[in-house]
């Protein structure tokens, strides 16, 4: 079986990782054709340890750049990327040595536009790891749509990308690439290719292994990543919306909009860990750019109307 497969390995001061990452890619049972690492202007020892890296794997091609973020680092690996199919691997994550022989079986005999398959969360030893998908059976062919319906039904829905194995020239057909500067930017994107994909089918094995380190902040630096956070929820909160009002199926359409509000919820939570002043900056933002009228449009039911009058009356206190 030929492995024309591409990985892209987005990477940015996780020396501490890097090399179990690196690891597990060098012991597949088949190997990439090529594993672009995608240096986003790493500070620490990331770039020596893919240097020597690089003399041992022969597949693995290094592209750096100036920090640009995940989403611009992956769409530069997918605009690098040559292989039939493509993948996605996170630096600080590791993987089971059979992901691509199995994989790749399956989405060739299926001739699937992507495979969608389970990982574990990893916690370093804190707890055991555990299935990110339980109680989820393997599926027949559908299209992505129906995976996508039948997630939203059941209220469990993940946007990860490296849950994914897609076959290329659908990404680059449908002109497919992460928005650059997002937190969370998995969301749109696993949603548009939902959406756009004919034939997809998911497998319950745990192929890829998801590290959960503790990460500790300076006050500023987690007052700006709650910035950021809160920026790419609206942006998200928008984007949803706009993908949901282009969706024929009218139950299809209303859990997406379900979702979303369900989701734009957490805009509330992070704007409350904010600073007193900045708290209200924020809040008052919410009624200037109108992101209560687009909670309220996409409402469904009594209950979600009641939280946003709620959240609505509560703002006006807080601004």
């Amino acid at each position: 079986m030929s492995n024309s497969l591409s990985v892209i390995l987005p990477v940015y001061n996780v020396q501490a990782y890097l090399p179990a990452c690196l690891e597990s890619l060098m012991a597949q049972t088949l190997q990439p054709d090529e594993i672009i690492a995608v240096d986003d202007g790493s500070t620490d020892a990331c770039s020596q340890i893919l240097v020597d890296y690089a003399l041992r794997m022969p597949n693995l091609r290094i592209i750096r750049q100036a920090n640009g973020g995940l989403s611009a680092a992956r769409n530069v690996g997918l605009d690098a990327a040559s292989g039939e199919y493509v993948a996605f691997v996170d630096s600080d994550d590791f993987l089971s040595l059979n992901i691509f022989e199995e994989s790749l079986r399956r989405v060739r005999d299926d001739k699937l536009d992507m495979l969608l398959f389970n990982a574990m969360y990893h916690f370093e030893g804190r707890e055991s790891d555990r299935l990110i998908y339980t109680n989820v059976s393997e599926s027949s062919v559908l299209t992505g749509a129906d995976w996508l319906y039948e997630r939203l039904h059941a209220g469990r829905l993940l946007h990860m990308v490296w849950l994914h194995l897609y076959r290329r020239d659908f990404i680059e057909a449908n002109r497919f690439r992460f928005v650059p500067g997002l937190i969370h930017e998995d969301v749109i994107w696993t949603t548009g290719v939902l959406l756009a994909a004919k034939r997809v089918r998911y497998i319950p094995t745990p192929f890829y292994h998801y590290r959960i380190p503790i990460r500790k902040f300076s006050v500023e630096d987690k007052i700006r990543r709650l910035g950021k956070i809160i920026d790419s929820s609206l942006f998200n909160a928008q984007t949803l919306a706009e993908l949901a009002e282009g969706i024929e199926n009218t139950n299809l359409r209303k859990l997406l909009q379900r979702q979303m509000v369900d989701g734009a919820f957490s805009v509330f939570h992070k704007i409350n860990q904010l600073p007193k002043q900045l708290r209200a900056k924020r809040l008052k933002e919410l009624h200037s750019n109108g992101f209560f009228h687009l909670l309220w449009g996409n409402a469904q039911g009594f209950t979600q109307r009641r939280r946003i009058i709620h959240r609505w009356l509560r703002s006006l206190v807080a601004a």
